[in-house]
């Protein structure tokens, strides 16, 4: 592809700032950005990406006007966590014929748990002639690290992950989606009763699944709040958050396949009190077992830097709704992203 890959960045906050960055730095050009922080709308995303110069491309809250105008090629979505929260992005991008590609966790792998969502979204994508998909952090991390670790073992029985994130670095979206700032009582009525709140790892295990080519027997998740015995401010939420009131939470998928094996995968996402750190940990129990161990892991600038790879890919992918674990593994980007799509 000769001609630089025209991109959107819908959602211009904590994240939308690295967006920006390694989208110019990888040759793409930035054609329009959307948020509805008035604090944001106006500026160019220039300053906001600390260029030290301006790109001539301001912020918008009018999205549709934006499509419109703008002849893009792709659409990054990094706004919210659930499909339900992202349904309205997806759909503009599918209706102007815009390739998309999300944050949103549930959209690594959304068939089963917003299926008439996916479905509507995936007609209207073939329609327009579009892929829609969703990535980050987890499409390596908890994706295809563990089948890649796969791929040296002769027998699995079980695989086990956990993975800790400090939701500060993400927006308030994840931070009320992980229920940091409630009271016990909030907790259980808002995140534990709600049912319609799958946790990522639901979405990763099957995601796993259909890499592997394992059906589901069974698939059930507990969510667990976590505690502090101190006071804790949280910058996202702008408040302090009392000894007693939930910092975040864990939530332990399990998840039993007909052929076998079983996945069992806990995500750990709360404020971090003072000195922790990020962790990532798989173990391949069977034959051999294999453990990998990643500590200290920048999950905004690896998500950040795994969506941006991933666009070659995106563009070149069937229309629809196209999850990754269908399409190659995300590639390091040596030279400007349009050299890597094939005309």
């Amino acid at each position: 592809m000769k001609e630089k890959i025209k991109v959107i960045q819908y959602g211009c906050g904590k994240m939308g700032i690295v967006f920006l960055r390694y989208l110019y730095e990888k040759g793409a050009e930035i054609v329009g950005a959307i948020d509805m922080n008035p604090n944001l709308v106006g500026k160019d995303v220039g300053e906001i990406a600390e260029l030290g110069f301006n790109l001539g491309v301001p912020v918008r809250c009018d999205a549709e006007n934006v499509f419109k105008e703008c002849d893009a090629d792709v659409c990054i979505i990094s706004v919210k966590s659930l499909m339900s929260d992202v349904y309205d992005a997806f759909e503009l991008s599918a209706k102007y014929g815009v390739n998309a590609i999300s944050t949103c966790e549930e959209a690594m792998y959304p068939w089963n748990t917003s299926p008439a969502i996916t479905n509507k979204l995936d007609k209207l994508a073939k329609e327009n002639n579009c892929t829609l998909t969703g990535s980050g952090y987890q499409d390596v991390f908890w994706g295809n690290l563990v089948s890649t670790l796969a791929g040296a073992t002769h027998n699995i029985i079980k695989i086990e992950g956990s993975s800790s994130y400090n939701v500060e670095d993400y927006g308030i979206a994840l931070a009320e989606a992980h229920g940091a700032g409630l009271t016990p009582e909030e907790f259980e009525e808002e995140i534990v009763k709600n049912d319609s709140l799958p946790s990522y790892m639901w979405n990763a295990n099957q995601w796993l699944c259909s890499q592997f080519g394992w059906t589901i027997k069974s698939i059930k998740q507990e969510l667990v709040p976590i505690f502090h015995d101190k006071d804790i401010y949280s910058s996202t939420l702008g408040k302090t958050i009392k000894a007693g009131d939930a910092l975040g939470m864990s939530a332990i998928v399990t998840t039993v396949t007909n052929q076998g094996p079983t996945i069992v995968a806990q995500c750990i996402g709360k404020v971090y009190p003072e000195g922790e750190v990020d962790r990532n940990l798989w173990t391949i129990h069977g034959e051999p077992n294999t453990t990998v161990k990643i500590e200290c892991p920048a999950t905004v600038e690896l998500t950040c830097a795994t969506i941006v790879n991933r666009i070659p890919q995106l563009i070149m992918a069937p229309s629809g709704f196209y999850t990754t674990e269908k399409m190659p593994r995300a590639e390091y980007l040596t030279y400007p992203m349009n050299f890597y799509v094939e005309d």
